[in-house]
């Protein structure tokens, strides 16, 4: 049964997919837009809410060896991976270790304030358009850390930033409390960076985003991909209920599954995935005045409209080991020792799959094996932050116009 013909198909319903599907249909394609689930369903459901666009510098760094052994050893620390696993995941790590060279390193600050400096300004637009500024809330995010030591180590990076144009501002003892009264007094050294804003509820953002696409044309399809074909008028996507459709172009925006789409039609790309772990409280929790990241600790706290939100941290277990909640449980009660007024009680856990390629860039661009399909994937923490610029990219690559940004340093063949 053939489920219909358009010019472009957007696979993934998330925040990325969803965005583009808009773009697409307000430059008068006809999009169908497919989830196995629905808009907002998994991921972009549960993240942070943060558009953090200062955030440019990768995971991938020339310390990284020296710390990842580290982090792995401490149960309770920012980066998990189960032994099991290891042989899986082994070929990402060795290309993680190569991106974290000096050299490939300035390579990847670079591309990523560049697709920072494209997100900030398009994000600012499409809130103008689609009449969803009301959902953000522009709180800033104070950084914090352990030690003296810990603090004197960061400041290159922001010292990096500086190069790039983000404002930030050190803060002592006295400047913490100015921000951000009720965090432990064993922090004495933190960053403040006013640019940065919260979505008062991710999921609801991403839903108003396809209510918005839907107005604009946008078919949802709730179907499972089973095959991709190419013909000569274009991609037939065969779902698994027997039923088909076809469309001249294919952009696959599937998060943490697109590797597995991009199989489909023979491109083998190395994305892995970093398994989020998040509790949400209700807003009486903590009276949250901004965003809080214990940067040693890798977890942050997130004001949301009507809840605080305590997640993060990476554990490196791909898409069917069983959730581990107990990396959850292990960021509230360390919240709980920072933030001694936060009420840990009465929360909701969650996991989700963060879509992560060895550099910290996401794949966007072409496939040189079939040229009709539209590569969008691969944003680790950043997917909310950079969906607009993703979208306006896509929908230039898809009309073959030019972009505003050389998409060389996120080609899908890069590895």
């Amino acid at each position: 049964m053939n489920a219909g013909r358009y010019d472009i198909a957007v696979i993934g319903a998330g925040v990325i997919g969803t965005t583009t599907a808009l773009y697409l249909a307000e430059r008068g394609l006809t999009v169908a837009l497919i989830d196995r689930k629905g808009i907002s369903a998994e991921t972009s459901a549960g993240n942070a809410g943060a558009f953090a666009f200062s955030d440019i510098l990768p995971l991938a760094s020339p310390g990284i060896m020296l710390k990842a052994p580290f982090w792995l050893m401490d149960p309770t620390g920012p980066l998990s991976l189960p032994p099991a696993y290891l042989p899986t995941i082994a070929p990402w790590l060795w290309r993680f270790f190569k991106a974290g060279s000096s050299k490939n390193f300035e390579r990847s600050i670079a591309a990523q304030a560049a697709l920072m400096r494209v997100a900030e300004a398009e994000t600012e637009k499409l809130l103008e358009r689609t009449g969803l500024k009301h959902m953000i809330v522009a709180r800033g995010a104070l950084h914090l850390y352990d030690t003296e030591r810990s603090f004197n180590s960061a400041a290159r990076g922001w010292d990096r930033r500086t190069e790039y144009g983000i404002s930030h501002r050190h803060l002592d003892r006295a400047g913490i409390d100015a921000i951000q009264p009720g965090i432990a007094q064993t922090f004495r050294h933190g960053t403040y960076v006013a640019g940065w804003s919260n979505v008062a509820d991710p999921k609801a953002y991403v839903v108003a985003l396809g209510e918005r696409a839907f107005a604009q044309g946008v078919h949802l399809e709730i179907a499972d991909i089973e095959r991709m074909a190419v013909e000569d008028a274009g991609v037939r996507l065969s779902f698994t209920d027997g039923r088909s459709l076809l469309a001249a172009q294919v952009v696959i925006a599937a998060g943490a599954w697109s590797h597995r789409l991009a199989a489909l039609i023979g491109d083998r790309i190395p994305l892995e995935t970093e398994r989020g772990y998040n509790t949400t409280l209700p807003k009486s929790a903590f009276d949250l005045n901004c965003q809080i990241i214990f940067d040693d600790h890798g977890f942050v706290v997130s004001p949301l409209g009507q809840a605080v939100r305590v997640g993060g941290a990476v554990e490196l277990a791909g898409l069917d080991c069983p959730p581990n909640f107990q990396r959850s449980k292990t960021m509230l009660a360390k919240a709980a020792r920072f933030l001694p007024e936060l009420n840990p009680m009465g929360g909701t856990e969650w996991m989700g799959f963060r879509p992560s390629l060895p550099d910290s860039l996401p794949a966007i661009g072409r496939s040189h094996r079939v040229p009709r399909v539209i590569h969008a994937f691969g944003h680790g923490h950043l997917g909310l932050t950079q969906s607009a610029a993703t979208a306006k990219l896509v929908a230039d690559i898809a009309l073959d116009r030019e972009t505003e940004i050389s998409l060389e340093p996120y080609s899908p063949d890069r590895f």
